[in-house]
C-alpha cells in the first residue's frame, strides 16, 4: 500500500510545492504593485467669499468664450474659432501680467462651448503665468 509517510510512519513536509506557491504569490504582488496609479493633487488656493485682491485701478480681465468658440478680451474680439493657439490673446495676457503680477482673469464660457476651447484659453493663461484665475458660470435661460 502506498502512503505519503516514510518507513517509520512519519509524514514529511513537501517543500517544493510550497515554494512554487510562494514564488507565484511574490510574482503576483510585484506585478500588481507596479501598476498602482498615483493620484496627483493641484495646489489650488480658493479665496474666501469676503476677500478681494483687486482694486479699482486693477479690474479683473474677462475672457468670454462664445458657443461658436470665439474669444473676447474684455469685450474686444481676440480669437477666432479656428485659432487654437490664441497668440494675440497670449500677448495681451503677457502684457497684463507683466504690468501686475496678481492680475485676476475671469473665464466666462458659454453654455455650449466645447471643452477643448476652454482648455485652449487655459493654456493661454498658463503661458502668461496668470496666478489669479476664476470661472464665471453661464447664466440660465
Amino acid at each position: 500500500m502506498a502512503s505519503a509517510g516514510n518507513e517509520e510512519g512519519e509524514f514529511g513536509l513537501q517543500i517544493a510545492p510550497m515554494l512554487d506557491v510562494m514564488f507565484v504569490l511574490l510574482l503576483f504582488f510585484m506585478v500588481s504593485a507596479g501598476q498602482v496609479v498615483k493620484d496627483a493633487e493641484l495646489g489650488v488656493v480658493i479665496p474666501s467669499q469676503g476677500s478681494s485682491t483687486q482694486t479699482a485701478s486693477n479690474p479683473p480681465i474677462t475672457l468670454a468664450i462664445t458657443d461658436d468658440g470665439s474669444v473676447s478680451f474684455n469685450g474686444a474680439p481676440e480669437g477666432t474659432p479656428d485659432d487654437h493657439f490664441l497668440s494675440d490673446l497670449r500677448d495681451k495676457l503677457d502684457a497684463a501680467v507683466q504690468f501686475s503680477s496678481d492680475q485676476a482673469v475671469i473665464i466666462a464660457p458659454g453654455r455650449e462651448v466645447a471643452f477643448d476651447r476652454v482648455v485652449n484659453v487655459l493654456d493661454a493663461c498658463a503661458h502668461a503665468k496668470v496666478r489669479v484665475l476664476s470661472f464665471r458660470l453661464p447664466s440660465k435661460h
